[in-house]
């Protein structure tokens, strides 16, 4: 018998100083089984720093043929594709062909390994942007999760200041690429 995803539920209210976009979003999110709580977290970041209109998270680590998070139009052609973790040159080359804008928010403890292997060959591609999450700060905001949470969050400059109930977490987003 497989098991089952873990649901989250969300409710944030974003301050993206950036683009001035203020909202307060409710999202219901599913932790697979092979996923672990820092990498769903990263994932919730990610949303709320591309969050628009048709923003959707997708069935992500079930469909392996699925970005993380995207935006498709009415022709269903793929605007925007954002991928989390290290993907390969090659998933970076096959998204950057079927979307009009690629971004790749790494953050795990290997990310800079990663990014020093993969750079040049990623570095040609026109519609790739690649971000790096400090993973101490991801697994700092992890260790604030639970089934319900209610979040304050709040983007500017390079700098993701989110609040819950209990705590402040404060993560840096680096543009690699």
């Amino acid at each position: 018998m497989a098991i089952k995803p873990t649901i989250y539920k969300i409710r944030i209210a974003i301050s993206d100083l950036n683009r001035e976009y203020y909202d307060s979003i409710h999202l219901v999110i599913a932790l697979h089984p092979s996923e672990n709580l820092a990498r769903m977290m990263a994932r919730i970041v990610a949303y709320c720093l591309n969050v628009q209109g048709d923003l959707t998270l997708t069935r992500g680590l079930s469909m392996v043929d699925e970005p993380d998070i995207w935006i498709k139009n009415r022709d269903q052609q793929i605007k925007l594709w954002i991928d989390m973790g290290e993907p390969t040159a090659e998933r970076i080359k096959k998204s950057s062909r079927v979307a009009s804008e690629v971004k790749i928010y790494s953050f795990n403890s290997k990310s800079d390994t990663w990014w020093g292997q993969i750079k040049n060959k990623v570095s040609d591609f026109k519609n790739v942007k690649v971000y790096q999450l400090q993973w101490q700060q991801v697994q700092a905001l992890a260790a604030c999760a639970e089934r319900n949470m209610d979040w304050s969050l709040s983007i500017s400059g390079d700098t993701v200041y989110v609040s819950t109930d209990s705590q402040a977490c404060e993560l840096l987003v680096l543009e690699l690429l």
